[in-house]
């Protein structure tokens, strides 16, 4: 198709929106912050020229002197990954408040030109591009795999007015061996400012590998220029093998770095369908981008879909954002860092920018004063619906969230678990209780590596009261959420006249499966009633009050793999429902229980066989 001219003498389309950050109900944030985040829809289908169906993938970087560069994917037949693709860019020189018409900066010409990685000399001013070539397809399908892409590079000498033309950069940083897939960011680089190579571009890569047939190793990358970008070479590598199943333990996606206060450079990737448990996985290069500390680490606990994200150093705080639904590409969140990465904000502290869908963002510091720039996909029907780009202050994100009150997890060598949302003391089926309201209370288990089930036999039980006769009532949740993670739950559903059990888990490179068990009523009685999940001799059982009321066939493989993982105890794993009761004496134990000692409670505590045990008769407020 003809190419499309640049389209600077349009005028510029970009809607306001009186958008509020509004917390999921799954959420709850603090009382109101001041002052309020401000955004406003940047790209639009609708609305924007050049006859696009779809943006996506946006990037965004500010100049030497100051102008905001936001970048995207101009989709010209759908919103597929593979089609006639442009890169686009609209400029702003007021920190954001109002933009510039749309350019096209790379027209496509019928093929796939994306995944936009800019990064920014600022000794020379000069702006680098760095982005990824396929050949286009007209179906709406994926490329096909081996996908032969080749990463390209422009650049701009006058804050992003005009850009030279692409060159290909695959002979410096694509060795022959990635002959598969191969991505750019999409997202910012960085310029070091210290370590041993102050002034280097560092630029995050991923890639794949085909031999005989198949995909034999995924890699992630960091990719350097020591003289203003105008050579470039592959840095740190961490490559993962893919056995001949199809599975691999990690693939680390999608990079985003930031520069820490120490020079160390922080690599946050998206992790896709390895078997290491999360979808969010780092790594560290203490030497300016050479090499990596350590392989990638995935990190179960911090709760997102399979998303890219993006990370940004602010004064003594690293940020991350990206959805913070497990599940789902939903609520938009930015989730600080007080320890350099170690360990990161759960998405009930984060600072909730929107309850609507939402997938790729990228941050960048609007000024000197602290603002920082969001630019992100969302939409109130689709995460790509729209890019917005959002504007808020520290003040906004709020300060360092005190620690929760906690309760003692008995079992061995574990730490107390978290009470969430103020839930109160009631008493028990023995001794103490928690009540829990439906709406914030919940207790939450610190992540550890001995609460994944795995594809062992178990038994988990639970005591618990209630009344309610509607709403989804979560009982014990492990693992993931959704109809394709790996999981472990008790639930009560009066709607259905029902407590259920359900399993779902993964047996190699083949698709889950789920196994589950039903009670005949829900036990809204208001009196305690014991429920125990069993699996076993190749049963999937139910008990109530020690006796078995259901039972299925089990289905193989692993109950806790691929998915974020989390432990809760009244409240599902993406906090959307809350138990309206009481619970107490939580038990999990990594073996099956015989049908005796179920019939007469719970087995000493301690033993080695106990992963879980929480009385829930005492709260700790000490921190």
């Amino acid at each position: 198709m003809p190419s499309r001219p640049l389209l600077g003498h349009w005028p510029a389309l970009v809607s306001a929106l009186a958008l509020t950050a509004s917390p999921l109900p799954a959420y709850a944030l603090p009382a109101a912050r001041a002052p309020e985040i401000e955004q406003q829809v940047l790209f639009d289908a609708a609305r924007d020229p050049g006859g696009y169906a779809c943006f996506r993938i946006p990037a965004v970087v500010r100049t030497a002197d100051g102008t905001l560069l936001a970048f995207a994917e101009g989709r010209v037949l759908d919103c597929g990954d593979a089609g006639d693709i442009d890169i686009v860019l609209k400029r702003s020189t007021d920190g954001g408040r109002t933009w510039g018409p749309l350019q096209v900066v790379d027209d496509g010409g019928g093929d796939t030109h994306g995944n936009p990685a800019p990064v920014v000399d600022r000794a020379t001013g000069r702006v680098l591009l760095l982005e990824t070539y396929n050949a286009g397809r007209t179906d709406a399908a994926n490329c096909a795999v081996p996908c032969a892409r080749t990463p390209h590079l422009q650049y701009s000498d006058d804050d992003g007015r005009t850009w030279s033309a692409p060159r290909d950069l695959g002979p410096e940083i694509r060795p022959p061996g990635w002959n598969s897939w191969y991505a750019t960011g999409p997202v910012h680089g960085v310029q070091l400012t210290g370590g041993a190579h102050p002034g280097r571009l560092v630029v995050g890569v991923n890639a794949e590998s085909w031999d005989g047939g198949r995909l034999t190793a995924n890699h992630a990358a960091l990719v350097v220029s020591d003289d203003g970008g105008a050579h470039w070479k592959v840095g740190a590598t961490d490559t993962w093998p893919v056995a001949a199943d199809g599975t691999f333990r990690q693939k680390p996606s999608e990079l985003t770095l930031a520069e820490r206060a120490d020079g160390a450079l922080l690599v946050s990737g998206r992790e896709e369908q390895g078997t290491d448990l999360g979808h969010r996985t780092q790594a560290l290069s203490r030497d300016g981008g050479d090499s990596f500390t350590a392989p990638f680490r995935a990190l179960p606990d911090l709760y997102a879909p399979q998303v890219q994200g993006a990370v940004l150093r602010l004064g003594d705080r690293l940020l991350l954002s990206a959805p913070a639904d497990p599940d789902r590409r939903r609520t938009m969140t930015v989730r600080s860092s007080y320890d350099g990465g170690a360990t990161w904000e759960g998405a009930d502290h984060g600072a909730v920018v929107t309850r609507d869908w939402s997938g790729y963002s990228d941050l960048v510091p609007v000024d000197d004063g602290g603002t920082v720039g969001l630019l992100y996909e969302a939409g109130t029907a689709d995460a790509r619906d729209e890019i917005r780009f959002a504007r808020f202050t520290e003040d906004w994100l709020g300060a360092r969230r005190a620690a929760d009150p906690t309760t003692p997890d008995l079992a061995p060598g574990a730490a107390p678990a978290s009470v969430l949302g103020g839930a109160s003391a009631t008493a028990g089926a023995e001794g103490g209780a928690l009540a829990l309201d439906g709406a914030d209370d919940a207790v939450r288990l610190p992540h550890d590596a001995r609460l994944p089930l795995g594809d062992g036999e178990f038994t988990a039980s639970l005591r618990f009261r209630y009344t309610e006769d509607g709403g989804e009532q979560p009982l014990l949740w492990m693992g993931g959420i959704g109809t394709s993670q790996p999981q472990v739950w008790l639930r009560a559903e009066p709607d259905h006249g029902r407590v259920q059990g359900l399993i779902t888990a993964r047996d190699g490179a083949a698709a889950p499966r789920s196994a589950w068990v039903r009670t005949d009523g829900a036990l809204n009685d208001g009196g305690w009633h014991e429920v125990a999940l069993r699996r076993g001799g190749g049963r999937l059982t139910l008990f109530v009050d020690g006796t078995a009321v259901a039972e299925a066939a089990d289905v193989p493989g692993s109950v806790s793999r691929d998915s974020p993982f989390g432990v809760h105890i009244g409240e599902r794993m993406d906090g959307r429902a809350r138990l309206t009761g009481a619970v107490d004496e939580v038990h999990v134990w990594n073996r099956a229980l015989t049908d005796e000692e179920i019939a007469a409670g719970p087995p000493p505590s301690g033993t080695a066989d106990t992963v879980v045990h929480l009385p829930l008769d005492r709260v700790d407020t000490s921190g």
